[in-house]
């Protein structure tokens, strides 16, 4: 996964005014305008439920529970996407510093930020440290 090409379009592509009639304000502050949730508060932070995470903003498919994992960062934490293709990785220099930011391929919408080589325990030492606000959860049942 590499940054995106700039003239990749999203499959979703809507007007500010379509994306805050869609959202709440909160979802908007984070999925359009890459805002952060506060630690800790998230809905699937310490979730368990077996499922498919779907982007809350198109209902693409991102992240599956049996790649999630507790990293005790106050996010949502997965070791790899559902599909290569799901997200889109690009660099992110704000904040003083540099890190990788993690959008959905569907509709270009912020999830959160990419980690590699913090020495967590999974098989690709990366660590997707993703909104709750962002996703939803479809449980294995459904």
């Amino acid at each position: 996964m590499s940054a995106p090409d700039p003239t990749t379009r999203p499959v979703v592509e809507l007007t500010d005014a379509q994306w805050h009639e869609k959202l709440t304000p909160q979802e908007f502050a984070v999925l359009r305008r890459a805002g952060t949730e506060p630690p800790f508060t998230g809905e699937y932070y310490e979730t368990e439920t077996e499922g498919v995470y779907r982007c809350r903003a198109c209902g693409a498919e991102l992240f599956r529970s049996t790649e999630k994992f507790a990293s005790h960062c106050g996010w949502p934490s997965f070791f790899d996407p559902a599909a290569s293709e799901a997200v889109i990785l690009r660099p992110d220099d704000s904040l003083g510093m540099t890190r990788t930011e993690v959008l959905c391929a569907g509709c270009h919408s912020h999830l959160g930020h990419l980690f590699v080589g913090e020495g967590y325990p999974t098989p690709t030492d990366q660590r997707y440290c993703i909104n709750s606000i962002c996703l939803q959860l479809q449980p294995a049942d459904d």
